[in-house]
């Protein structure tokens, strides 16, 4: 070992985040001390980043398989069978603290990486959505924040020529001092041409391809498994930097190599760059790895190996080669004007070695670093069930209170953000952003997926499990909603820090409903990604922590994208049907619903029970009615409620409605958020009604559409009126004019 190491003392240890007992793991591990190097790379293997040490257990209780899945957790990306010798792969990830502490990077570079992820496994990537969090609109940071997040998205999306199709938008006080910014990218493969990472063939080549290193996003992966601090400037050397024209050229390289036979397995270096891909592909294939550091591209002088080795440079891939083959795939990534280098071979020694100017300067066995990383089962407590709510007065008519409702943060038009990204390139976005999944048709077929992410945070804080629940449900009924089969889900689990039992108990809640939830409606978690301490630390060393937000990104499929469903009314006289059932005891649930939060002021109660039975039965038969052509509209009901999701869906028309409550009390009929629920329209109730009662679902006729205004419970809106206050919040926000 090198002499030139600096001495490793407990401050150095702690700088790089382990606690004494994990340094004494390390200890034990290697049978002596580690050198920086080492210790280094034992840093952001045994993150949270990288290693769940706090998630995995829980993270095991999730459903993950089924016929239509090839890949579940623990590649790059998931994969699921789409018929015809063709697969989605698709994953979503994180990218919250970079994209604080450096908006515009931070979420261009997050957008870059869930790309590799996907392209990595051999698809060619179709489609980005993003799920994103926004603290109060008024923080003197958020205008600033939400610009250079949307810019960032925008920017390197738009470059790389991937559609950006639709995601989510939430604004709450709880994420001023950290927002989050998921990634989500879907791909399409051939299921004969699927790429994975686990390292095999002794004597193999190691090659590096794609940029330079960089000492650009040293420790990124460390600093996302920390505390904020309200001052986050000192931070920003952590955030990486990227370059979406180079990435472009990384994608059509490797599908280029890929359409050979050359690769024995292929990683991305994402989070802990060219450790962890190193790590997990030889880990992946029991096998061992040497690296020639003085091989390893650099666009810097004088990096060191712990440099080279923790950098989070971006657009770069590490691939094992079949012998013999370095000259082929060289002469391709050339032709890209890409970085190539064999900087390796595969071993069988089960170890990690590292040489750097003829010395050994890395030696450690690969175990310690990934199978048997630390795993901990944190002492956690349930969240307490809320109290129920109440009476709750009205407050206002229901006309005024829907106006305030539709020009609110949550429900607002997105139109500024989504103008700003290029939906259309490729020519397969067959939905543009603004229903309740994108749809994309797969290039050269008449099938499309339908792809849509969806959390409601605010139902996870009130009661974990009932929002891990929901959170699974509305994803698989927005996809339902444009008539497609939910296959498969992906998810990014947002939380604050796992050393606090209450934080932890949030987690395990969340999990239990999204286990439970996936069970019943079939639709498995194939790929996802971790974020915890997502909390801002004050000087007197207390936290504040987002609110629980355990992200799902579902694909489904259409046989035939011509059957899609929109949220648009599209005729006159139309008979408006609500599918599904408000609450026996209030005729709606205003606990927790926006209606609650927004106009009577009040975040309380327990939020909407999710009956995953009556949402699989109510879905089914949407679904049904939407392929057998006897819909004409469909929307699913969720924020805001029934009189919100008929406002969008007459806006996104043109027409009007007039809907009748009955004798239902009218804010809860209104604006309660019950689950389970869609509003369709049709030309022929009565067949749709027969239907309904013959497959056991509650079905009834509370409108029609038509006119130029939302009449109900004695309110007359003007659509007009409606479109001013929907369109209004982004422009105002954010200081510009929206044609």
């Amino acid at each position: 070992m090198s002499a030139n190491q600096p001495a490793i003392t407990p401050a150095v240890v702690a700088e790089h985040g382990l606690s004494p007992e994990e340094y004494e793991r390390v200890l034990r591990a290697l049978g002596r001390e580690p050198n920086l190097t080492e210790l280094g790379i034992f840093s952001v293997m045994w993150s949270e980043h990288c290693s769940y040490k706090s998630s995995r257990i829980h993270l095991k209780k999730l459903p993950t398989t089924g016929p239509q899945v090839i890949q579940g957790p623990g590649e790059n990306a998931g994969v699921i069978d789409i018929g015809d010798g063709q697969a989605a792969i698709f994953k979503m990830e994180s990218h919250n603290h970079p994209s604080y502490i450096e908006p515009y990077q931070g979420a261009a570079t997050g957008v870059g990486g869930i790309l590799r992820d996907v392209f990595t496994m051999g698809a060619r990537p179709v489609a980005n959505m993003n799920a994103l969090r926004f603290g109060r609109p008024d923080h003197p940071k958020m205008r600033h924040l939400i610009a250079g997040v949307v810019s960032g998205i925008g920017g390197y999306g738009n470059c790389v020529g991937v559609p950006t199709v639709g995601g989510e938008v939430n604004f709450h006080a709880a994420y001023d001092g950290n927002i989050l910014v998921n990634a989500m990218t879907v791909g399409v493969a051939e299921t004969a041409k699927i790429f994975y990472s686990a390292a095999s063939g002794v004597g193999n080549p190691i090659v590096y391809v794609g940029s330079k290193t960089g000492r650009d996003g040293i420790h990124g992966a460390t600093m996302a498994s920390a505390d904020f601090s309200e001052d986050s400037e000192e931070k920003r050397p952590t955030v990486q930097v990227g370059d979406p024209f180079t990435e472009k050229l990384l994608i059509e390289a490797c599908l280029e190599l890929m359409a050979s036979d050359a690769i024995v397995a292929i990683q991305d270096m994402g989070a802990a760059g060219l450790t962890s891909s190193s790590v997990e592909m030889a880990s992946k294939g029991g096998v061992g790895i040497d690296l020639d550091m003085d091989t390893v591209p650099c666009r810097e002088e004088g990096m060191t190996p712990y440099e080279m080795m923790l950098s989070e440079s971006q657009e770069r891939m590490l691939m094992v080669l079949k012998p013999g083959r370095e000259a082929e795939a060289e002469a391709i990534f050339r032709k890209w004007e890409l970085d190539f280098a064999v900087i390796g071979r595969v071993t069988d020694t089960g170890r990690m070695v590292l040489k750097f100017k003829g010395e050994t300067v890395c030696d450690i066995p690969l175990g310690p670093l990934a199978d048997d990383a630390p795993s901990y089962d944190r002492p956690w407590v349930p969240t307490p069930k809320p109290a129920p709510l109440g009476e709750v007065p009205a407050a206002g008519d229901i006309g005024e209170n829907l106006l305030r409702l539709m020009a609110s943060p949550d429900l607002a038009s997105r139109r500024w953000i989504w103008e700003q990204y290029d939906h259309m390139v490729g020519a397969d976005t067959l939905q543009r952003p603004g229903g309740d999944a994108a749809v994309v048709r797969v290039h050269g077929t008449d099938k499309a997926l339908a792809i849509s992410t969806d959390c409601t945070p605010r139902y996870c804080y009130a009661d974990p499990v009932e929002g891990g629940r929901q959170a699974i449900a509305e994803c698989w009924r927005n996809i339902t909603a444009v008539g497609a089969k939910p296959l498969a889900t992906t998810d990014c689990m947002n939380f604050g820090n796992p050393q606090r039992p209450e934080i932890m108990g949030q987690f395990v809640g969340c999990i239990e409903g999204m286990a439970e939830a996936c069970a019943a409606l079939d639709f498995p978690i194939v790929s996802g990604n971790v974020s915890l301490y997502n909390e801002t630390k004050a000087e007197d060393g207390s936290g504040s922590a987002i609110l629980p937000t355990p992200a799902i990104g579902g694909v489904g499929l259409l046989q035939d994208w011509s059957k899609s469903a929109t949220i648009a009314f599209k005729a006159e006289g139309d008979a408006i049907l609500l599918i599904g059932a408000a609450s026996a005891e209030n005729g709606g649930h205003l606990g927790q619903s926006l209606w609650l939060r927004e106009i009577a002021g009040r975040e309380a109660g327990p939020p909407p029970p999710v009956d995953l039975s009556a949402e699989r039965r109510n879905g089914d038969f949407v679904r049904a009615a939407i392929l057998a052509g006897q819909v004409d509209a469909v929307h699913d009901i969720a924020d805001g409620g029934l009189l919100v999701a008929a406002t969008e869906m007459a806006l996104a028309g043109g027409i009007g409605a007039t809907l009748d409550a009955g004798s239902a009390p009218l804010h809860g009929w209104a604006f309660g958020e019950d689950q389970a629920r869609y509003l369709i329209t049709t030309s022929d109730a009565t067949a749709l009604l027969a239907a309904a009662a013959e497959a056991g679902v509650p079905a009834t006729i509370i409108g029609r559409t038509g006119g130029e205004a939302i009449v109900a419970g004695g309110a007359n809106v003007p659509l007009a009126d409606l479109r001013r206050a929907y369109e209004g919040f982004f422009p105002a926000l954010m200081g510009t004019t929206i044609a």
